[in-house]
């Protein structure tokens, strides 16, 4: 993944700028705030499903184990 640095940063936000204007910077800034902050909630909302069932199913396979060995022994 390329790395970009402080002066490419600069760049890209003072080309913004001319290209979107001073007036609706900070607009779009919002925007874009907003659409990453919703992505990153999907994102982990996700994650954390994955987890849950992850959870779940290590549980299930803990209570077939316990179970077989139970009848193992007998």
């Amino acid at each position: 993944m390329p790395q970009i640095g402080w002066f490419e940063l600069l760049i890209v936000v003072l080309v913004a700028i001319l290209v979107i204007g001073p007036k609706d910077f900070p607009i779009v800034l919002k925007k874009v705030g907003s659409w990453i902050g919703t992505t990153k909630r999907y994102f982990s909302d996700i994650q954390n499903k994955v987890n849950q069932s992850i959870d779940e199913e290590e549980t299930v396979e803990k209570k077939y184990s316990k179970k077989n060995e139970k009848n193992s022994d007998e």
